[in-house]
């Protein structure tokens, strides 16, 4: 059963949910486990792409698309996850993520963008409903 933890930034900007992402993979990456970030849209998807790679100018978290690289560490997706990736789903749409039952654990990014803030509690009674363990992180600066 899923860890669904839930961090919530102190801002309105929608951005900061790929900048927070950013940061939880490589800490999650440089802990050995395998992330899959499932996006909203292609946009998205090309976005968190480019930030991962200019995430730090020290260093870069590798990554790949989902649909062409499935057994990557990171892997960036739009669709149900690679069979590969059983460790860390980062939601960053608005709905369930398919498949997110065989993870160990769910991070949900929520911002104060009104969007996001009641998506984010649907998928909270979502998950509560069915008893997986529920766990908010209310964050002071990003």
């Amino acid at each position: 059963m899923p860890q669904i933890d839930f961090y919530i930034l102190p801002t309105a900007e929608t951005d900061a949910r790929l900048t927070f992402a950013c940061k939880l993979t490589e800490k999650a990456w440089r802990l050995g486990h395998r992330v899959y970030i499932h996006c909203q849209d292609g946009e998205q998807r090309m976005q968190l792409d480019e930030r991962l790679w200019r995430f730090k100018g020290e260093a870069f978290i590798p990554h790949d698309d989902a649909e062409v690289a499935p057994d990557s560490d990171v892997a960036l997706g739009v669709g149900a996850p690679p069979e590969a990736h059983q460790d860390l789903l980062i939601n960053l749409t608005t709905q369930t993520p398919p498949a997110f039952e065989r993870f160990a654990r769910i991070a949900e990014i929520v911002v104060e963008d009104p969007v996001v803030r009641q998506a984010a509690r649907q998928s909270f009674r979502f998950y509560r409903e069915r008893g997986y363990p529920l766990q908010d992180h209310r964050l002071t600066r990003i």
